[in-house]
């Protein structure tokens, strides 16, 4: 039995969100989040989705959402980030994809307040959220803070059938205008404790929410040697909750995996044992489309110069190389093959 046997397709929310995660736990999978920031990452994004048949997280930022939106409009009040989302959902309807707003800090807090208004509204109307969820990472600030933020906005999106993903202990590295590169490392790990200490005051509200729990998580790629992961933390945590809630099931949390970026295989797979559900790619897939320009315009160097003139001789026009669909459409390619290596990994194909 496939998803597409539980869930439609289309947008997904609410119960879907439910059935989606307990089909990936069930059967030992996870789905890549991709941050996308164009028409043209989420193009790439969705081809990869549909040709290995496999579920696909859409997310963006609020860096994201405005510079797809347009970097010379004003963002005031968030009026832009909050719009793009907006029109990302009427994009992926008919796809049966997971729309999703990354990464919001407390001083991006009317960024959400502005999508959850628009959930609401929505919501009265047909029945069900725009999005499929949203996330607060609250992890700069104290715990009991995180924790009270999250209960709050939790009360409010368990009316309209929201899913919310919340961050606790730090991921390192840089992304998105938060700067963790400086962090102890002892911070980077996250105790059982603590993770209980969320899932135990979230699921007295609701039981749609993921935890992402750090465990040496760091944004971006560094060399090897340097960022030391320990999914076996991970492990842990299910452990705890389930003594605490003599729960039944060996995985009794949604865990997200943060800052995958550059991760070796085996890392991915014992983190997905250990019950994560998503994972967040977004280094590796901005080096790919990268690569894809980069490599076109090396096997295409000596037509790229000049708008007239290339090694076929000096009267010949170049116009078929330098047209941006012919150098984008090699990015797009590029990360396409990125996002399904991505999928391979957490052993997302063929899910459908």
């Amino acid at each position: 039995m496939g998803l597409l046997e539980i869930v439609p397709t289309d947008v997904i929310t609410g119960d879907n969100v439910r059935k989606l995660f307990q089909y990936a736990h069930e059967n030992n999978f996870a789905i890549p989040a991709v941050n996308v920031s164009s028409s043209s990452t989420i193009n790439a994004a969705l081809e990869a989705a549909r040709d290995i048949k496999a579920p696909l997280i859409i997310q963006l930022s609020q860096g994201g959402s405005q510079f797809y939106a347009g970097k010379g409009l004003s963002n005031e009040g968030q009026r832009v980030s909050i719009a793009q989302l907006l029109i990302m959902f009427v994009v992926l309807l008919k796809s049966m994809e997971f729309l999703h707003s990354d990464h919001c800090a407390k001083k991006l807090l009317p960024w959400f307040e502005g999508m959850l208004e628009a959930d609401e509204e929505y919501f009265a109307k047909h029945g069900e959220p725009l999005f499929s969820s949203h996330m607060l990472d609250l992890s700069e600030e104290s715990k009991d803070e995180n924790i009270a933020i999250c209960k709050k906005y939790l009360e409010r999106m368990k009316k309209v059938n929201l899913l919310l993903e919340m961050e606790i202990g730090l991921t390192g590295g840089e992304e998105d205008g938060v700067d963790n590169t400086g962090l102890d490392n002892a911070s980077l790990y996250t105790l059982p404790e603590d993770v209980w200490d969320v899932y135990r005051n979230l699921s007295e509200i609701s039981d749609l929410f993921t935890i992402a729990a750090a465990f040496g998580n760091v944004h971006g790629v560094y060399k090897p040697g340097n960022v030391k992961l320990s999914p076996i933390l991970l492990k842990k945590h299910q452990e705890y909750i389930k003594e605490k809630t003599k729960a039944k099931t060996d995985k009794p949390v949604w865990l997200v995996f943060h800052g995958g970026s550059g991760s070796l295989s085996t890392e991915i797979n014992d983190a997905v044992s250990y019950g994560v559900v998503k994972m967040n790619i977004d280094t590796d897939t901005q080096w790919a489309y990268w690569e894809g320009i980069r490599n076109f315009y090396e096997s295409k160097k000596g037509y790229l110069q000049t708008q007239v003139g290339n090694p076929e001789g000096p009267d010949k026009p170049n116009k078929k190389y330098y047209d941006p669909r012919v150098f984008i459409r090699e990015a797009e390619k590029s990360m396409t093959k990125r996002v399904q290596q991505a999928c391979r990994d957490l052993g997302n194909v063929d899910r459908l």
